[in-house]
């Protein structure tokens, strides 16, 4: 059984990932690099330094969750932290223009098996990363779910017509990070009465490949909530959605 805090972060090979692999090292921990391809994972470590370990990881294969989640409890024991970061806008040839693929946004032509990739990764894949590792965050003192959102997702915000991104609101990655809320939630209230909190956290419009790097915040701006929610203390909240301003309507 390790010693030091185990944080695992989903999709930490780049992006936000990354910064909040950094930023969780740079405090002690020692953070596990979730990649898809592994190699991708060990380049990631390897810049991070000795806290951080690459695993190889796909949220929307079972068997490598389930390897994952064995291999965690092999090594170290147990799981403090999971941050639930992968998330995809939808699966292109390389190259595509992002104007192209906000075609693909309108629900009056978006395709059904477009929309059901999105969901695949940033919906059940969290659903079946939380699952897996539930049994190991059992284990921790005080354990840690952190989901990265979005506050394209709040119905509250989008049913105003004056919100700046109700634009972006389609078919399939808005409405996505809507049931990423809902499923936090209910993961939190489920878990309210033991040691675990749930929490999902905004990190604002980020220049990422997500977005072709069109976003006006920097990495280390995006992981501050999540790195501050991944370190929440025994009083800390509790089935929330929140960025760096605070509250997050919904």
């Amino acid at each position: 059984m390790s010693e030091d805090r185990i944080a695992l972060i989903t999709g930490g090979n780049k992006g936000i990932g990354l910064q909040i692999a950094k930023d969780l090292a740079g405090r002690g921990l020692t953070v596990l690099i979730g990649s898809r391809k592994l190699e991708n994972g060990e380049k990631a470590a390897q810049a991070i330094g000795e806290k951080a370990h690459a695993i190889q990881l796909d949220v929307t294969d079972e068997a490598s969750i389930r390897a994952a989640a064995e291999r965690i409890r092999r090594e170290f024991g147990r799981l403090d932290i999971l941050v639930n970061n992968a998330g995809i806008v939808g699966e292109f040839p390389e190259g595509t223009p992002f104007e192209e693929r906000l075609k693909f946004n309108a629900p009056s032509q978006a395709p059904l098996n477009y929309i059901r990739s999105v969901y695949e990764t940033n919906v059940f894949g969290v659903i079946a990363v939380t699952q897996a590792m539930l049994p190991l965050l059992r284990k921790a003192p005080a354990g840690r779910i952190v989901n990265l959102g979005s506050s394209s997702g709040s119905l509250t915000l989008n049913a105003n017509p004056d919100f700046q991104y109700r634009n972006v609101f389609g078919a399939a990655y808005s409405p996505s990070k809507t049931a990423l809320s809902a499923t936090t939630l209910a993961f939190a209230i489920e878990l309210e009465k033991t040691n675990i909190k749930v929490n999902v956290v905004c990190p604002g419009f980020v220049a990422t490949d997500l977005n072709d790097h069109r976003g006006f915040r920097t990495v280390e701006q995006g992981a501050k909530q999540a790195v501050k929610m991944a370190l929440i203390g025994p009083d800390g909240l509790t089935g929330t959605f929140s960025d760096e301003d605070g509250t997050v309507p919904w």
